[in-house]
């Protein structure tokens, strides 16, 4: 049988069972079973597909997922965010476009304590919109910073999904981790740039207010309180890794230990919370777990039927500049993002791409930097990103979703002028791994 015929195939029935609304883990491992039976020769197949399964989801490098997942429970549901919000309010002082500026610091100071963009748009959306709206912040200007700074948690450490990233591509995940966090910091000083430039030359898109005075001695006080503590936490998960201290695995632990002390020297921690946060992170986890052993049995039924190779063949043999192979294939992920789950695209894209990135000789680190941050864009591309659709779930009721993929545009273009930078600037994203021992 043709490898041709049998990626098609394998494609067309995934698409066919994600358009039944039936979830992606469970489409994947449907694929999985069926593709092991008929290449791995019956009962054998389904016998090497558990082994697979037991032998990927039994690792500890896996462990980070389910920590970085409850780190990011404990600050929802202890509801530490908000007051984070407020310490960052009272240091912007009477910048122009101040709300949207105070949502690109909240968004980025609480994407170091959750991986999560749509728990961070959710959160920032909820908290920041309705008082926008109130001091008579137009749509682009009200919608668009929460969602650009929310796909900030997706590229600052802990991310679940850089994660789920380097597991999938079986690259090493502490320095996915170390990778993305200049990127991640790049996008935040664009979209603070945007912010301010823009409401300095079109003031009535975010009106100025009178705001209260605080006093220095109350702005250190709080800095001191709720910020440096989360710092430590901040170190707890990325200091310890970059010194070579701990492992990713055993960083993730230490960061779950540190939010959770926090949320008990906060007095925020109580039954419901834990149990809630338990509970969120469990069932997560394990469609998380699912979908990595799914993705490994794709990775080998592509490579058994002679796809992987066969399309590795085909773009060698194209005769383009690697340049460009890299960018087609951010194009793909870009158009995939436009209507389907950023976790489908990594399973379905991944297993090709990585074996065509190292044919290509380039550093796969920096691969999966490019590779996030293109899943950041795809989270707010329309017309089914998912992040527009809880924008939508949090934002006024006048709000239509026209109105929100207005919004996000000017920051998709932000975001893809760091994409560029990071292509003929690799250092961007090299630069902190190559400091780490």
């Amino acid at each position: 049988m043709a490898w041709q015929f049998v990626l098609i195939l394998i494609i067309s029935i995934l698409f066919i069972l994600m358009l039944s609304g039936m979830p992606i883990g469970f489409c994947f491992l449907l694929i999985c079973v069926g593709g092991m039976y008929i290449f791995f020769g019956g009962g054998i197949g389904l016998e090497q597909l558990i082994i697979s399964i037991y032998t990927t989801t039994n690792s500890f490098i896996l462990l980070p997922i389910p920590l970085f997942i409850l780190m990011g429970e404990v600050m929802f549901h202890s509801g530490i965010a908000p007051v984070l919000i407020k310490v960052v309010d009272k240091w912007l002082g009477r910048l122009p476009g101040r709300l949207g500026l105070l949502a690109v610091g909240a968004g980025t100071l609480f994407s170091t304590l959750t991986g999560t963009s749509m728990a961070s748009v959710a959160m920032l959306g909820s908290v920041l919109a309705p008082e926008m709206e109130k001091q008579g912040y137009k749509k682009p200007m009200s919608l668009g910073p929460i969602l650009g700074s929310g796909g900030i948690a997706m590229m600052v450490p802990p991310s679940s999904l850089a994660v789920l990233l380097g597991a999938i591509a079986e690259v090493s995940i502490g320095r996915i981790l170390m990778a993305i966090i200049i990127p991640g910091l790049v996008m935040a000083v664009f979209y603070a740039a945007y912010i301010i430039i823009r409401c300095w030359a079109q003031p009535s898109i975010a009106p100025s207010y009178e705001i209260e005075d605080v006093t220095m001695s109350e702005k250190i006080r709080d800095l001191v309180k709720y910020v440096l503590p989360q710092g430590i936490v901040i170190f707890l998960v990325i200091g310890v890794i970059f010194l070579g201290v701990a492992t990713p695995s055993e960083a993730a632990a230490t960061g779950s230990v540190g939010t959770i002390a926090l949320a008990f020297l906060y007095k925020r921690m109580n039954w419901d919370v834990f149990k809630k946060s338990i509970i969120g992170t469990l069932s997560v986890s394990g469609m998380i777990f699912l979908i990595i052993a799914g993705a490994t049995a794709f990775s080998q039924i592509l490579a058994f039927s002679g796809a992987t190779n066969g399309l590795s063949d085909i773009v060698m043999n194209l005769q383009l500049p690697p340049t460009v192979i890299i960018l087609i294939m951010m194009g793909i992920v870009l158009f995939l993002g436009s209507f389907m789950d950023v976790v489908a695209i990594m399973m379905i894209t991944l297993p090709i791409f990585i074996p065509v990135v190292k044919s290509l000789e380039y550093n796969t680190v920096w691969f999966c930097v490019l590779f996030l941050l293109n899943l950041e864009m795809a989270m707010t591309t329309p017309p089914f990103g998912m992040s527009l659709f809880v924008m939508k779930g949090v934002a006024p009721k006048d709000t239509k979703m026209m109105d929100i993929y207005t919004a996000g545009l000017p920051f998709l273009g932000l975001d893809l002028i760091v994409l560029i930078l990071i292509i003929f600037f690799p250092s961007l994203a090299l630069w902190l791994p190559a400091f780490m021992r």
